[in-house]
């Protein structure tokens, strides 16, 4: 008959107490196979005395089995067999026991120190029912197994020894690019293995608790509900219940009783064992007569809610807090007094220097704390305390920074400019600004929601003001009445034009206004001015025959418009600086996005009594360009851009600092007001913009252009640093979207768009599909470039193709053309196929006869490329707008579009996209980046 025997350090080993050598008896093939080797081992077997006393111990001839080799005959064992003995087949038991564990899938990795490497290995998880498991398996252990050892440390051997090659019978030979997950399944040394990566997977391990109750641990309020209770001379002590919880269960005391389940009671004392492990400060406390609950003095309780509940975590365990009792977070109000009638009443707005009164408050929750209660808890000696019926846990040390910051920080008859400058450059305030309430003007500029008075429609405005239009004028109104500058940050479409043109037509100032715009929609604001309020004299300031000397003097006095060029603006800023302007407009006013260029200092240089922007897009890279638009609308409110890129710019753009968004936002919100057209409370009657991302393959020849110029940048910055290695990635990247674009625009050699018929670019014959089924539905379409040069390649087939004018707007159109190219396109006879560079054409147009939108290429910004398909999605569109955004097949384009579409944006407030980050990868990265798919090239 055939015995197994299993030896803690030796393993499985076989023997037989009749069947020899050269036998054939009637067993499993695995079993004969085995009993073909040597008996080579000895090992030491109690045999039952005849007698029944003292089992004898005898040497006896073995066979030694490895693990792998142990589970594969242990799981062939049958259950019974008149030839395998009762200790074998109860060792097949337990490995069975094991092989279901594992393929329930309660096992977790561990790592061995075995000869100097390390070795990973699969461990069962442990918990409640695996506990029982062993429990069960110790009784029923045969008497020859329990005179090796015990029989617990006997049953623990084995599991772990079994356990392993067990999981890797099941799991076989996966391909794994993990070195630890390849180790694990291939039985091979970890490389990277270390005593703190095993420290760390056997502290997981125990954390699994699998099926058994979990400990929690609930703190009960003391009895004594007195106010002031915490400044009782006799402190009272809190109850830390002790309770059991099952799984989707809730929690449920464990009193010390004879009734009370005797697993349940242990599993309840050695879960608190380990908690106290986890948190010492739990030793030594007095416990509650007849319970495990302990009783906890108040210092205790700061510190376990502080720091023992994360320690405690750890282990599993869950700390419930009183209902009626939260850690309340402090919070900073702020309230401001203004005069109700201001001194701009009496035509004088005298804006950032206006006079206001103000105070910092401290709240906790909801409650708005007084000195004396601010005092209190500052000075307490705790941070957990009575306050108004309620136990209250804050921050000692913060609340005391609070009370000390509102003591100081407060004024009566302070410019409001001081006010601004105090929340923008001083210290921030200790605790987060979560409320702004103010009376008079003030509550009108400061408070979210708050609306001006309302501003009747002038006389001669041809229009009629939509709601949100009307909204727009009562606040331009508003802060040009307190000579506060403004930024009119409305989408694109929304009417920003006629708002500020009914504003000029309310005021009827003396003093004409100066407006700066690009010079591509310098035209149209005075084409508007005639449409909408024909009673405002303009004048256009603009070409080598512009006015100049005491003759522009002279018509500058006679006119209520000027309307320039940014341009222009710089080049006359002398003469311009000299005259004595109502109100500086600066359109699309993103072109001083940075502080530091002529035009941006131009516009700083030019004195007026109102400064107003007006943009779609306030932010379109940096929060820089935020502060530069802003300090020209009111010049040192946010400090000195060093100051500010301290403060607000590194901390949101970096560091996603939440609380540097909310001050930002609660100072600038006053003096921007912006509108999305995509809000239905907005507009309700603009048709939908349907986008979509819009794939094409590339030709053989493009992939293998493609595939040279990847080869060549990676040659190229295998060893180059700095400016020479972005430089290498920045060229490469421009040149794929060449060639991703067609191959006569990479290699600029004026060859043909099609070749033998057929078309040398996956992307052009995609848009020439397109653009058959746009005119056959007799619509129009427009396309955009980054690229004028392959404008001038794609323009002129399409009008081949198609038999019709294709007009190309770029920066080398001038005024006139352009003008004369919108109106041609505008009209109903007019070409149905318009090509636009993306920056000449992207902002200021008017092109609502399209209604299709391709964008050929991509800029990587989509503030700019938002920009340019807002020339159709505007007021005037009365079609459903289709945008389409073209990318090729598992190329860079692909890929880039794929990262930046995940990519979310810090509260509205940061950060658009542009190509510079991709210089920032690292070469592995940028391989990978770059790299041509093996589905990039079509048929």
């Amino acid at each position: 008959m055939l015995h197994g025997l299993w030896s803690p350090g030796a393993g499985l080993t076989l023997w037989d107490d009749e069947i020899t050598t050269g036998d054939e008896p009637d067993l499993p093939a695995a079993h004969s196979h085995v009993l073909s080797r040597t008996f080579r081992h000895r090992v030491r077997v109690a045999f039952p005395a005849a007698d029944g006393g003292e089992p004898q111990l005898a040497q006896v001839p073995a066979i030694a089995l490895a693990p792998m080799d142990a589970v594969d005959l242990l799981l062939r064992t049958p259950e019974s067999h008149a030839l395998i003995s009762g200790d074998l087949r109860y060792l097949a038991h337990v490995a069975r026991g094991i092989e279901r564990w594992v393929r329930a899938g309660r096992v977790v990795p561990a790592l061995e120190l075995m000869d100097g490497q390390w070795w990973p290995r699969w461990r069962l998880v442990g918990g409640e029912r695996q506990r029982a498991w062993l429990s069960e398996l110790a009784v029923a252990m045969p008497p020859v197994q329990r005179a090796q050892e015990r029989p617990k440390k006997i049953l623990e051997d084995i599991t772990r020894e079994l356990t392993d090659p067990i999981v890797r019978s099941i799991l076989g030979r996966p391909d794994s690019e993990h070195s630890l997950l390849s180790a694990l399944v291939r039985d091979d040394p970890y490389a990277d293995g270390t005593q703190q990566i095993a420290a760390l997977l056997d502290k997981w391990r125990g954390t699994l608790t699998v099926d058994e109750p979990s400990l929690v641990l609930r703190l009960l309020e003391p009895d004594d509900d007195s106010e002031g209770a915490d400044e009782s001379e006799d402190e009272p002590f809190w109850t830390l219940q002790v309770c059991l919880r099952a799984d989707g269960e809730a929690p449920v005391p464990v009193p010390m009783s004879r009734k009370v389940d005797a697993t349940l009671l242990s599993t309840a004392v050695r879960k608190l064992g380990e908690a106290v492990a986890a948190y010492p400060r739990l030793r030594d406390l007095p416990s509650e007569e007849g319970t495990l609950d302990l009783l906890l003095p108040t210092s205790v309780v700061i510190d376990l809610v502080e720091h023992g509940a994360t320690a405690l975590q750890a282990t599993g365990t869950t700390v419930l807090l009183p209902r009626a009792w939260t850690r309340l977070d402090p919070s900073m109000r702020l309230r401001v007094e203004s005069p109700a009638v201001t001194k701009a009443a009496a035509d004088r707005a005298v804006g950032m220097d206006e006079l206001v009164s103000y105070d910092w408050q401290l709240q906790l929750g909801d409650m708005v704390l007084s000195e004396a209660e601010m005092n209190r808890l500052a000075v307490s000696k705790g941070d957990l305390v009575r306050l108004r019926g309620q136990w209250v846990l804050a921050d000692g040390g913060q609340l005391a920074r609070a009370a000390k910051y509102v003591a100081q920080h407060h004024g009566d008859g302070t410019p409001l400019s001081k006010l601004m400058r105090e929340m923008t450059l001083a210290d921030p305030p200790p605790a987060p600004v979560e409320d702004i309430r103010a009376t008079g003007w003030a509550a009108t500029l400061l408070e979210p929601g708050a609306s001006p008075e309302p501003i009747p429609m002038p006389e001669g405005v041809n229009a009629v003001l939509r709601p949100y239009q009307q909204r727009g004028l009562d606040w331009l109104a508003f802060m040009s009445r307190l000579g506060l500058g403004a930024v009119l940050a409305d989408d694109m479409g929304l009417g920003k034009t006629l708002q500020v043109l009914t504003l000029l037509a309310h005021e009827r100032s003396t003093t004409p206004t100066l407006l700066v715009a690009p010079m591509s929609v310098v035209g149209n604001w005075k084409r508007e001015a005639e449409k909408f309020t024909p009673g405002l004299r303009v004048m256009v300031h603009h070409g080598p025959a512009r006015l100049g000397g005491e003759e522009l003097d002279k018509a500058i006095a006679e006119h209520d418009l000027i309307v320039t060029t940014y341009a222009l603006m710089a080049k006359d800023r002398e003469q311009l600086s000299e005259q004595t302007w109502r109100r500086v407009v600066l359109d699309e006013a993103q072109h001083i996005k940075n502080a530091g260029t002529v035009q941006a200092k131009a516009a700083l240089a030019i004195p007026a009594e109102h400064k107003l922007a007006l943009t779609g897009t306030p932010v379109e890279n940096r929060l820089d360009e935020l502060r530069s638009i802003l300090d020209f609308a009111n010049p040192g409110m946010l400090g000195r851009p060093t100051d500010f890129r301290k403060r607000f710019s590194v901390p949101i753009e970096r560091e996603k600092d939440e609380g540097a968004v909310t001050r930002l936002r609660a100072i600038t919100s006053p003096f921007i007001l912006r509108r999305v057209k995509t809000d239905p409370t907005v507009i309700s009657d603009l048709p939908d913009k349907n986008e979509m991302t819009v794939r094409s393959n590339l030709t053989a020849e493009q992939a293998g252009l493609y595939k040279a110029v990847v080869d060549e940048m990676m040659a190229q910055i295998a060893d180059a640093k700095g400016m020479k290695r972005k430089g290498a990635v920045l060229s490469a990247l421009t040149r794929l979207k060449q060639v991703c674009n067609h191959p006569a625009h990479f290699l600029s050699d004026g060859s043909p768009v099609l070749k033998r018929g057929q078309h040398r670019s996956g992307k052009i014959g995609l848009v020439e599909d397109m653009l058959d089924a746009i005119l056959g539905d007799n619509e129009k379409a427009l396309l955009f470039t980054q690229f004028r040069e392959f404008g001038e390649i794609v323009a002129p087939y399409f009008a081949e193709r198609f038999g019709t004018e294709v007009p190309f707007l770029h920066g080398g159109v001038t005024k006139a053309k352009r003008d004369a190219m919108v109106e041609s396109f505008q009209s109903e006879g007019g070409p149905p196929i318009m090509m636009l560079s993306l920056k000449a054409g992207g902002t200021g147009l008017n092109l609502t006869a399209a209604n299709h939108v391709v964008h050929l290429d991509r800029w990587w910004n989509p503030a700019v490329e938002n920009q340019a398909t807002d020339r159709a999605f505007r007021i005037g569109q009365r079609k459903n707008v289709e945008v389409r955004k073209l990318l090729c097949v598992g190329t860079v384009e692909e890929r880039i579009d794929s990262m930046l579409e995940s990519k979310k944006d810090l509260a509205d407030l940061a950060v658009g996209t542009g190509e510079n980050w991709v210089t920032e990868m690292d070469t592995a990265e940028l391989r990978e980046l770059f790299r041509l798919s093996e589905d990039a090239v079509g048929e």
